[in-house]
């Protein structure tokens, strides 16, 4: 693709163009092969991709018919219209049509049956291959054994299990039969699993007997039969024998050889409309019970191929790597890849293990193609000096993603000064709620250092004043303002709309309020600064804690940063508290306390020198790396930990009580806001 501009420099900010696309990029990408499409067959013609993303979101109805008829979706019925009705919520999308997301999924389009499409890696068992073939005859076989247990259409399977090719297999051959899946990561408690499962009453669980993290083996036995006990919607349990290839399967459960066995029952595919519901995902749950949101076969189909073909440049030929767990969306942004052609990456394990360097090595060693990960992970490579390409042949990388946080500018120019300098670097931003990146990258603009760097096609994202008023170059809240196929069908049990009205529309009646703030400059590039929810507001000023932990963890001293902000119900400024986790052997003191307030003062603005600043072990984060700023503030006015966040949905539930020790030595408890 294209190169670096300029090398770095002191004082790279937000803005600077680190990347631009080659000039032959309508020619060589998967977008410019819809734009052609679009001009043969429809004879319009877009100057640039401004013009073009304008018409996506104006001309709802024909922008997803194109993407449909683009991607010739297998159908088993035609629809009868795109969009039979806008509004939102209850936007309805291709009434008529039935399909099925495996069979669309299972079509690979462009990959023979001997070519890969499943690398699997980890570190627990040694590295799986499986083609195309081989993908389609375990679907077949697995689809077989769910039907021989009366597994038929929304029926629920769920999946505690890792990012190994079984969950996978599973989730293709659930989606077949037009039953619903539900997956969790086996690092979530038994209470996180429950909590999500209890809603859905799942009839069949398939589940590993643990795994091992890095060097360090981590049995899930005893987790798997609390999860057992307390679903009584469960009429049958697979175990996976992972951990232990040898182990037998506990008692009352069948291995997963015998889901498997041979069988002579063809591959079918249950034709279901376009929202009949393919799987259920879950927010966070840091705080209350999670939400079950349901997402459609139909909608996912469109999206998924939409924003891998068309933003990520993926095809056949391709080999995509994104680092997740079966707990976090992105794994079900992952899987879609051979719905375009690409061979998928999975990996199971350490991230760290046994260095950062771990997962750049993993993309040499599959020759992966385009590299995802998380903005913390590539931060904390920079904070290590880790040069990546200096350890791994990168060579046949061309793509690099970042989402779960904002990437700010030096994160983008350590990827260009340290993994390569001519592939593009997309940072996105999405979420559970809609299975996909409303905000990201394409290969017809180039990167600009800090930006993601344009809104999706089809996705007319807006930035919002307090009073509701768009605005341009100003923070607002992030909008949608226009429905996508892939919001939503709703929560599960919830079925007037109550819980999914009030989760995205009690602020903009008809208008998705999404809880980020965003800035949309000119020409159309966004900086995503944090959770609206979280947001510092002191005198007036509001400033996202993106930018916050941008300046706090760019010291060499600092690892990890959590800062929350304390109104006065009174009135008054409040209090600013940053929590800090520092370098090994280091322990806060006034000079670098002096040192830290300094930055943020010549950086942001004298109102955003914290009142206290306190060291503490760590930070508290979710499984997918996101930090908890909510329920450390309610810890801080007065809220119990059990209250406050959902422990067994966190990657280290144990940072909590150092903020509950902290709350209680203070001399007061402020008012929770």
């Amino acid at each position: 693709m294209g190169r670096r501009q300029r090398g770095l420099e002191e004082g790279d900010t937000v803005g600077d163009v680190l990347w631009t696309p080659p000039a032959d990029v309508r020619d060589r990408s998967r977008i410019g092969g819809y734009l052609r499409f679009l001009r043969e067959r429809h004879g319009l013609d877009f100057a640039d991709y401004a013009e073009l993303w304008r018409w996506s979101v104006t001309d709802l109805d024909a922008f997803w018919r194109s993407i449909w008829d683009h991607f010739a979706v297998v159908a088993h019925t035609p629809p009868t219209a795109t969009l039979a009705d806008p509004a939102m919520p209850g936007t309805r999308w291709f009434p008529g049509a039935t399909l099925n997301y495996a069979e669309n999924v299972l079509r690979m389009p462009g990959l023979a049956d001997d070519d890969p499409v499943v690398i699997a890696h980890g570190q627990t068992r040694a590295p799986e291959t499986l083609t195309a073939a081989d993908l389609r005859e375990q679907v077949r076989r697995v689809a077989a054994g769910l039907r021989r247990l009366g597994v038929g259409p929304g029926d629920r399977v769920a999946a505690y299990a890792p990012n190994i090719p079984e969950t996978y297999v599973l989730l293709l051959a659930t989606a077949s039969l037009g039953a619903v899946f539900s997956s969790c990561a086996p690092e979530f408690g038994t209470r996180s699993v429950t909590d999500r499962w209890r809603q859905i009453e799942p009839t069949v669980l398939v589940a590993v007997d643990g795994y091992r993290y890095g060097d360090k083996p981590v049995d899930r036995r005893a987790e798997v039969a609390a999860v057992r006990a307390a679903l009584p919607s469960l009429r049958h349990t697979v175990s996976v024998a992972y951990l232990d290839p040898a182990g037998a399967p506990p008692e009352g459960a069948l291995g997963w050889a015998d889901l498997a066995a041979a069988t002579d029952e063809p591959l079918t595919f249950t034709p279901v409309p376009f929202d009949h519901p393919l799987y259920v995902l879950y927010s966070s749950g840091t705080t209350g019970l999670p939400k079950p949101i349901v997402h459609g076969h139909g909608g996912i189909l469109l999206e998924h191929l939409k924003m891998l073909a068309l933003h990520h440049d993926l095809g056949p030929g391709d080999r995509f790597l994104w680092f997740t767990t079966t707990g976090w969306m992105m794994w079900n942004f992952l899987v879609s890849g051979p719905a375009v052609g690409s061979a998928i990456v999975l990996f199971d394990g350490n991230p760290g293990h046994p260095d950062l360097g771990e997962l750049w090595r993993l993309a040499e060693r599959t020759g992966t193609t385009y590299f995802g990960t998380s903005a913390p992970f590539l931060l904390a490579c920079r904070k290590a000096g880790l040069v990546p390409r200096e350890i791994a042949d990168l060579s046949a990388l061309r793509g690099v993603g970042s989402t779960g946080a904002p990437l700010p500018a030096e994160g983008f120019t350590w990827v260009y000064d340290t993994v390569g300098d001519r592939l593009q670097l997309q940072s996105l931003s999405g979420g559970t709620d809609v299975c996909t990146g409303f905000v990201g990258g394409v290969p017809l603009l180039p990167v600009h250092a800090g930006e993601i760097a344009c809104r999706a096609l089809g996705a007319k994202v807006e930035a919002r004043s307090a009073d509701g008023t768009p605005v341009v170059g100003e923070l607002g809240e992030l909008v949608i303002t226009a429905p996508m196929p892939s919001m939503p069908v709703g929560f599960w049990n919830d079925a007037d709309g109550t819980r999914y009205r009030e989760a995205y529309f009690d602020v903009y009646p008809g208008v998705w309020r999404h809880g980020d703030w965003i800035t949309i400059n000119e020409r159309g590039g966004c900086v995503i600064t944090g959770r609206s929810d979280a947001t510092l507001n002191r005198g007036g000023v509001r400033l996202g804690t993106a930018e916050f932990y941008s300046v706090v963890e760019g010291l060499d001293e600092v690892v990890d940063s959590v800062v929350v902000h304390l109104e006065d119900d009174q009135g008054g400024a409040g209090e600013l508290l940053l929590f800090v986790v520092l370098a090994e052997g280091l322990t806060l003191d006034d000079d670098l306390r002096r040192t830290i307030g300094r930055e943020l003062r010549t950086a942001l603005s004298p109102r955003h020198v914290p009142d206290e600043i306190h060291q503490v072990r760590a930070v508290p984060r979710t499984l997918s790396a996101k930090k908890l700023e909510v329920p450390v503030k309610k810890i801080l006015t007065g809220t119990p930990v059990d209250s406050a966040a959902a422990t067994g949905a966190l990657a280290n539930p144990d940072s909590l009580t150092a903020f509950a020790a902290f709350a209680q030595r203070r001399p007061s408890t402020p008012t929770p806001a």
